[in-house]
């Protein structure tokens, strides 16, 4: 019997993959499949690391004082419904879309969603659900917009209960 397996059956490590509509959370999803999960599984080594994916997204908060505003302080409760409902089905969509790509790659993956502020959401998640490994796709911004809108991956590089593998698109990927 191998090394830290007796009596007990060997738990599978978990990657979790946030992700947005970007372009930059896709290819980080992506790039996870094809350079680490992937890899691992074609590698006959028994170190090979063995992983579950779960992909998770952040519905933000909704701020509805355009809302409340245009209608003069009297929002119609059907209105509210239906703006977090539309919001649920893009992030199934989402969801759908990124399952599918980790299909082409023989992956079922788990999903989930939650309503929040991304980057908290995120590492609270990620304590949660006890996972092994955070990726992120990177926006790139610059250093003001940084300080103006904050940046998850680095929120989340500083806060989550794991590593964090913030992955960014090299030049040649962005053309």
């Amino acid at each position: 019997m191998a090394e830290g397996e007796i009596g007990q059956e060997q738990q599978k490590n978990k990657v979790m993959v946030a992700i947005d509509d970007s372009e930059n959370s896709l290819h980080a999803l992506r790039w996870t499949l094809h350079n680490f999960i992937q890899r691992n599984r074609n590698n006959p080594s028994p170190s090979a690391i063995d992983s579950d994916v779960f992909i998770f997204t952040v519905q933000p908060l909704l701020h509805y004082s355009f809302v409340h505003a245009a209608s003069f302080g009297s929002t119609p409760a059907e209105l509210m419904n239906s703006l977090g409902e539309n919001q649920k089905k893009m992030a199934d969509a989402l969801l759908e879309k990124a399952t599918k790509l980790c299909t082409q790659y023989g992956i079922t993956p788990e999903t989930g969603t939650e309503v929040g502020d991304p980057k908290e959401a995120i590492c609270e998640a990620v304590e949660r659900l006890n996972v092994h490994l955070l990726v992120l796709g990177t926006h790139t911004r610059g250093p003001l917009q940084r300080a103006f809108l904050g940046s998850v991956s680095n929120y989340c590089v500083h806060h989550a209960k794991c590593p964090v593998l913030v992955v960014r698109k090299t030049a040649q990927e962005s053309t």
